[in-house]
């Protein structure tokens, strides 16, 4: 993946760090946090996605000559927005925060914090951008491609999506968090090389037409292929062309080779697929698998799951790498404590009459609560005001969910492959989504909740 400037920012991030600069503010220590408002796509749960993409950046985390060059042209009504002093002082600035996040695959839920990033706020500031857009899309992709999993029920699913996603960075970003969250594997070649993803592609409608005739197509087609021959059967009349697949099944078998599949890109795919399945199992290729692709999602495979619908196999595309129903979420990066000239922790509070938009102050961390090796409860607590009710509560076993990753600037995390992080997504989901019945619950500590209303009476009493 390309390595991107501090400047994949919002400019007012940077006015934000030029004047916290200017006020001689730019190192007061601040702790901010990234959590989602809501869950997404009617979702129980999300798949947390994007830490190695952070990671990748706050590694080479640095402003170029070329940068700052260019900084160096951006200007106001006024002249230069911005002065040579600051300029010198972003040259040498380096990632110093400390950030614990939670690891790729981890099922989180609304209002926790996913990130915890505590430094020099100039340096918080200007992350809050990058840290977003790593996090948001692949978070949303690898959610979503769960629900895609789930409704396959354990069926292989396929993404290719790259030519409908947004640009080759959002083809890329999809098909890693799509392989994250249960697909088997992707049609991004890119993707498989950059990932380790196992990639799969069969044929277009055009490699048909190319031949005088749809049964030459495929049997021409099938002299390469041999044992991995899948077959496109829709191009001019679905039912002739499984017939004509059947037909190129049994050139195969003169040859000792099986045909491994065919493929239903459009129609009726209930009807389609049982009709498919009668003639290729009449036809003695039992063994032959059927996939289904075509404008699907979780809803719509997960309709024919239960209609018994004879699909091995699904090609899921465009309402996948671009979350068609709900295309962005909804993560937030807010301030929630500063340190003042006494070395003491002033804890903020984003205040709304929407109460989504509410924020929570502290410094903050999820404990997952266990009993018999099943997450039962998550609490948000506060790190300095610890958490009494974990005693009482007497679980077999609890997980705090912000593992460290940087200390001072200094990579401490060692990132799993991406196999073992699906393995445990995979896990994690098939345990989350046990919980359809009734809401997971996510609360807050007791000693968290009276930090709260003290401090919003202290804001009432400012403010009155």
């Amino acid at each position: 993946m390309p390595t991107y400037s501090p400047l994949l920012t919002d400019q007012y991030q940077l006015v934000m760090a030029y004047n916290y600069w200017k006020l001689g503010l730019a190192e007061q220590e601040a702790i901010f946090h990234l959590s989602f408002r809501m869950l997404p796509l009617q979702s129980l749960f999300m798949v947390a996605a994007g830490l190695e993409r952070i990671i990748e950046f706050l590694r080479d985390f640095k402003f170029t000559a070329s940068d700052l060059t260019y900084l160096e042209g951006v200007e106001n009504g006024d002249g230069a927005l911005f002065s040579g002093e600051f300029l010198t002082y972003l040259s040498n600035l380096t990632f110093t925060c400390d950030l614990d996040g939670v690891p790729e695959g981890t099922i989180v839920y609304a209002k926790e914090p996913v990130l915890r990033i505590k430094g020099p706020i100039l340096q918080c500031q200007l992350l809050e951008t990058p840290l977003l857009n790593f996090i948001n899309f692949a978070t949303l992709i690898a959610t979503k491609a769960s629900q895609v999993y789930l409704a396959a029920q354990d069926d292989p699913v396929i993404e290719f999506g790259l030519r409908r996603a947004q640009g080759p960075d959002g083809g890329l970003t999809a098909s890693r968090s799509a392989y994250i969250g249960g697909c088997s594997a992707t049609s991004n070649v890119l993707a498989g090389k950059l990932y380790d993803i196992p990639i799969n592609g069969t044929q277009a409608h055009s490699w048909i037409m190319a031949f005088p005739s749809e049964l030459e197509a495929f049997q021409k087609f099938a002299t390469i292929m041999k044992s991995n021959t899948v077959l496109l059967v829709d191009t001019y009349d679905t039912l002739n062309g499984i017939k004509h697949a059947i037909e190129t099944a049994k050139l195969l078998a003169a040859e000792k080779e099986t045909l491994a599949a065919i493929r239903l890109d459009s129609g009726d795919l209930l009807e389609l697929s049982r009709k498919a399945r009668n003639l290729l199992d009449n036809a003695g290729l039992s063994e032959t698998k059927i996939i289904a692709s075509g404008d699907l999602d979780e809803h719509v495979i997960r309709t024919l799951k239960e209609n018994n619908a004879p699909i091995d196999s699904w090609g899921v595309g465009t309402r996948l790498v671009t979350s068609h129903d709900q295309p962005s979420l909804n993560a937030i990066y807010k301030l929630t404590a500063l340190k003042n000239i006494s070395g003491e922790w002033d804890y903020k509070i984003k205040l709304s009459n929407d109460p989504q938009k509410s924020t929570i102050p502290g410094i903050l961390q999820t404990r997952r609560l266990f009993e018999h090796g099943l997450p039962v409860e998550d609490i948000i607590y506060d790190i300095e005001l610890g958490e009494e009710l974990f005693k009482t509560k007497k679980p077999h076993e609890s997980q705090d969910l912000l593992q460290t990753i940087f200390q001072k600037g200094v990579l401490t995390y060692t990132l799993p492959n991406i196999h073992q992080i699906r393995s445990q997504t995979l896990e994690q989901v098939k345990i989350h989504s046990s919980f359809a019945l009734k809401p997971y619950p996510v609360s807050l500590g007791q000693n968290l909740q009276l930090t709260i209303e003290k401090l919003l009476e202290k804001i009432k009493k400012m403010n009155a």
